[in-house]
Order: C-alpha cells, then structure tokens, then sequence
C-alpha cells in the first residue's frame, strides 16, 4: 500500500478539497562536510538529499503539530554556510509553505 503524500512541492498541487489555514516557514541544516575541493560535487549532493529529507520530516511534524492535513512548499532558499575554524561547509535552507486542512 503507498503512503498518501502530504508534502506538495511548487508545482506540485495539494487536493481541491483542502481548504487553506495558514503560511509558515521551516529552516533546517544539513549534515556538514569537510570543506574540502576533494569530492566536492559528491559532497554537495550528499548535502542536498540530506537537507530534503529532514525538510520533509520536518514539515510531516509541522503538519501534524499544526493540524492540517498537507502542505505546499511554496518558495525555497537554500544557501551555503561555512565554518572555517572547523573547515566545515553545510546547505541551511528556508522553506516557506501553506498549511492545508
């Protein structure tokens, strides 16, 4: 049996039946990685899934929290951080959506 989606993404369009509550916004990091030029695309990647699925855990929580029944990412910022004193480099992404009930 598939799971029901409950997190739209941008173009993705939530139920017609879903009636609009509220706009919110989550932030989240991804795992960070050595700030090295080795491997780097391969890195990034990592990042990138990293910071999705925790998003989207993320906006499961927030859903259930809120009370609604799916969200709709509407814009996102993902943006590059880094530690230098670590040499560490993360994604830390800002995610705005709409809460459906």
């Amino acid at each position: 049996m598939i799971a029901p989606q409950n997190v739209y993404w941008h173009r993705e369009l939530p139920p017609v039946e879903a009636d609009l509550v509220a706009e919110h916004t989550v932030e989240a990091d991804s795992v960070r990685v050595p700030g090295t030029i080795a491997h780097r695309d391969e890195l990034w990647a990592g990042c990138r899934r990293d910071l999705f699925e925790k998003v989207d855990a993320r906006l499961g929580q927030e859903i259930v929290r809120l009370g609604g029944t799916c969200a709709h990412v509407l814009d996102e910022r993902v943006e590059e951080k880094r530690d230098p004193v670590n040499n560490e480099a993360w994604l830390h992404g800002r995610f705005t959506y709409m809460l459906y009930r």
